[in-house]
C-alpha cells in the first residue's frame, strides 16, 4: 500500500549543489542503497549527460533492482521549437533506463519570457508534449513545477495553467516547488490549497531553506494535502539547502502521525544522516534536529534533574525512536544530577548518596572556571570521577619537559624532551616532530611505551585549539581539545593554560591515562 507521505530523495543531485558538497560516483551508489534499504520510495540519482559523474552513475545502477526504491533521472522538458523526440537531452534521460523520468518546467512567466525567450502558449506545450512523450516510452513522470510559488503569486491562472498542461500529459504526480526558499508556511498553504481544487491528480511538494523554513513549508503543504515530499538528507542543497529530511520525515510519522518510512527505518535516521555526511567528508552538525548529538543532551542542572526523575519532563519524544541517545552534559553549570547520570553512563556506580560526589562536583566546577571544557572530552571527564572513587595513584608523572625549534637547511625541525615516571622507575626521552605539538607526543609516547607496550595501538585522530579571553591577544589563555582511538573506542580530553604547549599536554596526557586507568580499574577484582 502506498503510505500516507512518499519520500523523494534528492541528495544525489539537488543536494550535490550545496558548497563544499562533493560525491564520487562510489559514494552516490552506496548512499542510494542504503537509502533504499531504509525504504525511501524515490531516489533522485542526477541529470544524465549534464557531467560525467552522473553519466557513469546512470551506466553503474543500469539493470539495478532496489528494494524499495525507485531511481529517478532529472531533466528539463524539451527546448523550446524542437520536437521532443528530437531532444538530444529527453534521448539521454531515456538512455538512463531508470523506472521514473522526474522533469521540471517553467511556472513563472518571468521566467518563460526573459530567461527561455519564448511564448507563454509555447511553454505550455512544452511541457504537456514532453510529459506525454516520457508516459508513451513507458516511464512514471514526476513533473516539477520550478518556482511554482513565485509563478503563482505574479500569475496565478497562467501558473495553474501550466500544472494542468502537466496533468493533461500524463504526470504521475506535480510537485510545486519553492525554488527561491523564500515563502511563508502561510502562502504554501494556500496556494496547495487553491491547485489542489484544480488538479485531479496527486500533488507533492519541494521547498527550499533559503529564510529558514524549508522543513515548516515542506509540513504546510503536507498539511494542505501533498501526497509527496522532496528533500535531501541533512538538508544539503544549493544556498543554504533544501527541505531537511532528516527532520521531516520525524515530524510526518510522530508529530503528524502519517505514514512514510518504515517504523524500523526511523530508528536508522540518526545512522542514515551521519553516513551521508561521511560520504560527503564533511562533519556531522550536532545541532541538527532530531539526529544531532546535541539533540536531546541537556546541561542545566535543574533540568538533568527533572529528566532524572521523568524523561519527558525535557524531551517531546524517546530519543531512541530516531536511533540518537540521551546524552548528559558536564559544565560549570552542572548539578548532583548532572554528575550521576553522566557517571552513570560512562559506567561509574554512582548514586546522590556516593560520598565522592560533592568532590567531583567541585573538582569538575574548579576545572571549568580554569577554562577546561568537558562536553567534547569525556576521557578528561571520567579520569575526574575514577580518580575521586578510586583514590589511585596516575599510572604516570610528567616530572619535566623540553620543546625547541631549529633551523635544518630550508626547514624547521622542533624537538622535545620529556621525563616520565611509572613508579619509582624514570624514563627521559627525545622526539623530533613536525611542529611542537607533535615533538611533544612522541617523546612522551615513546617513554611510556616502554612500560606500557599497549600504547602502540593508540593515536590521535584530531587536534583543536580554541582561544579563550580574545582581549588578551597572545597572553589569553588556551583551551585544547584532543581526540585519540585505539582502533576500537575513541574518546576525547581536554586541557587549558595561559601556555599552548602546557595546555597540549594537559591533553595529551590524559588522552594517554584515560586508557590505561580504565584497564587497570576493570582488572581490579570485585568487590563482591
Amino acid at each position: 500500500m502506498r503510505p500516507d507521505v512518499e519520500i523523494y530523495d534528492t541528495t544525489l543531485r539537488d543536494g550535490s549543489q550545496g558548497e563544499s558538497v562533493s560525491f564520487s560516483v562510489i559514494d552516490k551508489v552506496r548512499i542510494a542503497e542504503r537509502l533504499d534499504a531504509n525504504g525511501f520510495h524515490f531516489i533522485e540519482g542526477g541529470w544524465p549527460g549534464s557531467n560525467p559523474k552522473d553519466i557513469e552513475f546512470f551506466d553503474k545502477t543500469k539493470g539495478r533492482r532496489f528494494q524499495t526504491a525507485r531511481l529517478a533521472a532529472f531533466g528539463s522538458t524539451r527546448r523550446k521549437q524542437v520536437n521532443v523526440a528530437e531532444d538530444d537531452q529527453i534521448r539521454l534521460l531515456l538512455e538512463a533506463e531508470t523506472p521514473v523520468i522526474t522533469i521540471f518546467g517553467k511556472t513563472w512567466l518571468l521566467h518563460v519570457k526573459e530567461v527561455l525567450h519564448t511564448s507563454a502558449n509555447e511553454n505550455l506545450k512544452m511541457i504537456e508534449e514532453t510529459v506525454r512523450y516520457l508516459k508513451d516510452n513507458g516511464k512514471e513522470v514526476v513533473y516539477d513545477a520550478e518556482h511554482a510559488f513565485d509563478g503563482y503569486k505574479n500569475d496565478p491562472d497562467y501558473a495553474l495553467a501550466t500544472f494542468e498542461a502537466a496533468e493533461r500529459g500524463g504526470a504521475d504526480i506535480v510537485v510545486l516547488c519553492d525554488t527561491n526558499g523564500g515563502c511563508l508556511p502561510s502562502e504554501i498553504r494556500d496556494i496547495m490549497n487553491a491547485t489542489r481544487k484544480r488538479l485531479k491528480g496527486r500533488i507533492g511538494i519541494h521547498t527550499h531553506d533559503d529564510i529558514g523554513l524549508g522543513v515548516a513549508n515542506a509540513l504546510a503543504a503536507i498539511e494542505a494535502g501533498a501526497d509527496q515530499i522532496q528533500g535531501t538528507i541533512n538538508g544539503y542543497g544549493e544556498r543554504t539547502g533544501n527541505c531537511n529530511l532528516t527532520t521531516a520525515i520525524p515530524n510526518i510519522a510522530f508529530k503528524m502521525g502519517k505514514s512514510c518510512l518504515p517504523e524500523s527505518s526511523l530508528a536508522n535516521l540518526k545512522e542514515i544522516s551521519q553516513f551521508v555526511d561521511e560520504m560527503a567528508n564533511l562533519r556531522h552538525d550536532p545541532r541538527q534536529p532530531w539526529v544531532g548529538a546535541s539533540a536531546f543532551a541537556h546541561k542545566g542542572g535543574m533540568h538533568v534533574n527533572a529528566v532524572q526523575k521523568i524523561a519527558h519532563s525535557f524531551e517531546h519524544i524517546n530519543p531512541e525512536v530516531v536511533g540518537n541517545r540521551r546524552r548528559i552534559l558536564v559544565s560549570e553549570l552542572a548539578g548532583r544530577s548532572n554528575i550521576v547520570l553522566k557517571a552513570q553512563e560512562l559506567g561509574f556506580p554512582l548514586s546522590n548518596d556516593t560520598p565522592e560526589l560533592r568532590t567531583i562536583l567541585s573538582r569538575i566546577k574548579q576545572l571549568e572556571h580554569e577554562g577546561y571544557e568537558f562536553e567534547a572530552a569525556e576521557g578528561s571527564l571520567a579520569l575526574v570521577i575514577m580518580k575521586a572513587l578510586t583514590h589511585r595513584d596516575p599510572p604516570f608523572q610528567v616530572k619535566s619537559y623540553h620543546v625547541s625549534m631549529r633551523r635544518d637547511g630550508p626547514s624547521s625541525v622542533c624537538e622535545a624532551t620529556i621525563k616520565v615516571t611509572v613508579g619509582d622507575r624514570m624514563a627521559y626521552t627525545v622526539a623530533e616532530g613536525d611542529g611542537p605539538v607533535n615533538a611533544l607526543d612522541g617523546a612522551l609516547r615513546a617513554g611510556l611505551i616502554q612500560f606500557y607496550p599497549e600504547l602502540k595501538s593508540i593515536y590521535l585522530t584530531d587536534y583543536k585549539v580554541r582561544i579563550l579571553g580574545g582581549y588578551d591577544g597572545t597572553a589569553a589563555k588556551t583551551r585544547v581539545l584532543i581526540d585519540s582511538s585505539n582502533g576500537k573506542e575513541e574518546w576525547g580530553t581536554v586541557g587549558a593554560s595561559d601556555n599552548i604547549i602546557e595546555a597540549s599536554l594537559y591533553a595529551l596526557t590524559d588522552s594517554i591515562e584515560y586508557p590505561l586507568l580504565k584497564e587497570a580499574i576493570s582488572k581490579q577484582p570485585s568487590s563482591e
